[in-house]
C-alpha cells in the first residue's frame, strides 16, 4: 500500500473514532508509527492537500487546510471505500537478511592525537588502537578491522563484502586570526 493510501485511512479512522472533520499532521504520525514521521508531514501538507503550493509532481486531493496545523478529509474522500482497506505494512527485514543493497558499505573511524602517540576508535565496531604515526595508526586501525570481521557473518552485520574506512582526524584547537 502506498504512504498517500496509507495516510488517508488514518485520517478517515482519525475522524470517525473521534467524531471530528479535523485532524493535524501529528495525529497521522502517531496513528501510523511504522512510517517515516517526515513522510507523513509531507504528505499531509503539501502532497495530499488542496490548497497547498505545487512542490511535488504527483498530488492527490485528500485534504484541505482549514486552519493553522488543522486539516480536514474534503468531500470526495470521507466515505470509507466499499472495501476496507487494509492496514498492513510489510515486514521489515529479519535479522541477517539485509539485502546487499541496503548493506553498509563504510566504516568510519576517529583518530586523535594524545601526546606521542595517535589514538583510533571505530564508530561502528568495539575497536580501539594506537600508533606512533598517523600512517601506522591507520595501518593498525585497519588490520584490527580486518581481525575483528575475520570468519564473522557479514549479513548479520549488514556489512557488504568490500568496506571502506572513512576516517576522521581530530586536531588540537587553534586560533584563527580576524581581518
Amino acid at each position: 500500500m502506498a504512504h498517500h493510501d496509507e495516510i488517508l485511512a488514518a485520517a478517515r479512522r482519525i475522524c470517525q473514532e473521534r467524531d471530528q472533520k479535523t485532524f493535524s499532521a501529528d495525529d497521522i504520525v502517531r496513528a501510523l508509527p511504522d512510517v517515516n514521521p517526515g513522510t507523513v508531514r509531507t504528505h499531509v501538507t503539501s502532497r495530499c492537500c488542496v490548497n497547498a503550493p505545487t512542490n511535488h509532481p504527483h498530488k492527490w486531493d485528500y485534504f484541505k487546510r482549514v486552519g493553522r496545523g488543522r486539516y480536514e478529509i474534503t468531500p470526495k474522500y470521507r466515505r470509507q471505500p466499499a472495501r476496507p482497506v487494509p492496514m498492513v505494512r510489510k515486514a521489515r527485514p529479519v535479522y541477517g537478511t539485509v539485502p546487499l543493497i541496503a548493506r553498509r558499505t563504510t566504516i568510519h573511524g576517529l583518530i586523535a592525537r594524545s601526546g606521542r602517540w595517535y589514538s583510533a576508535q571505530c564508530v561502528e565496531l568495539p575497536i580501539v588502537t594506537q600508533g606512533r604515526t598517523l600512517d601506522e595508526t591507520v595501518a593498525n586501525l585497519r588490520a584490527a578491522v580486518e581481525l575483528h570481521l575475520e570468519g564473522e557473518d557479514l549479513d548479520a552485520l549488514g556489512l557488504a563484502p568490500a568496506v571502506a574506512l572513512h576516517l576522521t582526524v581530530e586536531t588540537p584547537p587553534f586560533r584563527v586570526a580576524a581581518p
